[in-house]
């Protein structure tokens, strides 16, 4: 069996939903179908999601990203758009549109419980209406909807995780003939009191991957809009390879800076299980994607290069700082009081720096020097902003750093300065600190220099 997800951009319109029928039937393993809800297309800028949203929050969704759409604009773009993709499909519309019709207008929810209950419906409605025309082109399929089948989720109403009896309800409801197939709407789920409760953005890949978990599937498939995991951005690098296969560590560090392919939560079961993870792109299908896979033989030193964009540094400078037991554990616990993630620490005697994303930054930054200066008395802070994180990711790196000394000889050579250097633990990736106006050069330096010429490896 294999379990396949389709992303927003792979359910955008009639001609899509098409593609990812034909894709459903050239292998009848696939059985198992997740689905988003409609992602941007030409004629509506916002995603059905976002226009949800704003609706569930009274307009405040788009007014405090300065963009000037009414609640009425968005539920008449909702509205439209769930119309045209029946029009478009051929099939009854009236029960649908109806229904949609009176969750958007007579839900009397407050608050998170409100927000998830709209934002779930984009994923209802589109699942409804591929399930709809599945069975009108041929297909044995049934629709299962979380809260028939008991995805549960626990109560954080608009971030909810997994509770274990999910698993035991798939493995219930979930027995499939060979030649029957399923359609589940991806991002949601029900309280155990029965309520909706939506994942994290992204969710859609949680839900697939739960489903792979839970079924012991042989394969999760998660279609998208590019042909794999690149090696480096190819809106920086148009050259850049798609990497045959990955190792869920390769790709867990890579997501984290930037490879925003799929939400990595998704894998963490399918990893424990060694269930391998294929991207694929729905507008290119035969091309067979990136292999995401526990363990793999490292015949290159060097699979990928992320850039993380908008990242500052902040330098604590105090003497004696290096005695002083428990500084960093304090000064850990601050960030983590104003709700700031942290990422690179490098560190010496007498400094310390933390590095953040910029946008955490901003309504904290003052409250958060008073408090540091306060509890840990530091003799400076410097902050420097716009800095740019490039990541180099290889599980063969462990055996061979000297690819260290040859990325900085390549910076060297083409005078570029970096603000920072730092190597994980594990051995297997390390981070480069530089200027975000140098930072696509830096990329391309290092590309040029590291993987361009390792591009015809065994993998």
């Amino acid at each position: 069996m294999k379990v396949c997800k389709f992303g927003g951009s792979s359910v955008k319109n009639s001609t899509q939903i098409k593609k990812i029928v034909d894709i459903v039937k050239r292998d009848e393993k696939r059985q198992v179908i997740v689905v988003s809800a409609p992602g941007r297309d030409e004629e509506y800028d916002e995603k059905i999601t976002d226009h949800l949203l704003n609706l569930a929050t009274e307009g405040s969704h788009f007014l405090e990203q300065k963009i000037e759409i009414s609640t009425k604009n968005s539920f008449d773009a909702i509205m439209k758009k769930y119309e045209k993709l029946c029009d478009d499909l051929s099939i009854q519309k009236k029960k649908i549109l109806d229904a949609l019709k009176k969750d958007l207008t007579s839900c009397d929810l407050k608050d998170d419980k409100k927000q998830a209950f709209f934002l779930s419906r984009g994923e209802h409605y589109n699942a409804k209406i591929i399930a709809d025309y599945m069975k009108k082109v041929g297909l044995n399929i049934k629709l299962m909807l979380p809260e028939d089948f008991g995805f549960i989720l626990d109560n954080e109403y608009t971030d909810g995780k997994v509770q274990p009896q999910t698993y035991d309800n798939i493995k219930k409801h979930f027995t499939l003939k060979d030649d029957e197939k399923v359609i589940v709407p991806g991002f949601y789920g029900v309280t155990p009191k029965g309520e909706i409760s939506v994942m994290s953005r992204g969710g859609s890949d949680l839900t697939g991957g739960e489903l792979a978990y839970a079924l012991d599937a042989d394969m999760y498939e998660n279609w998208t809009d590019t042909n794999g995991v690149y090696e480096v951005d190819p809106r920086v690098i148009p050259d850049a390879k798609v990497i045959p296969r990955l190792t869920f560590k390769e790709l867990r560090l890579l997501s984290s800076k930037g490879f925003n392919v799929f939400h990595f939560n998704a894998m963490l079961n399918c990893k424990k299980s060694k269930i391998p993870i294929r991207v694929r792109n729905t507008n290119n299908p035969t091309n067979k994607g990136t292999l995401i896979l526990s363990e793999r033989v490292p015949m290159e030193k060097l699979v990928g290069v992320a850039k993380l964009d908008n990242m500052a540094s902040i330098h604590i400078q105090k003497d004696m700082l290096g005695e002083e037991i428990g500084f960093t554990a304090e000064l850990l616990k601050i960030f983590g009081e104003f709700h700031i993630n942290t990422y690179h620490y490098p560190t010496d005697k007498d400094d310390l720096a933390i590095l953040v994303e910029q946008e955490d930054l901003k309504g904290n930054i003052n409250n958060l020097r008073r408090e540091i200066d306060k509890r840990l008395k530091p003799d400076n802070i410097f902050v420097t902003y716009s800095l740019s994180v490039i990541t180099l990711v290889g599980i063969g790196l462990k055996e061979d750093s000297f690819t260290i000394v040859d990325a900085i000889a390549a910076l060297k050579e083409n005078n570029i300065a970096f603000e920072m250097f730092d190597m994980s633990p594990s051995k297997i990736s390390f981070h480069i600190g530089v200027a975000q106006n140098i930072s696509d050069i830096a990329l391309e330096t290092l590309y040029d220099k590291l993987l361009a010429k390792e591009n015809n490896c065994i993998c």
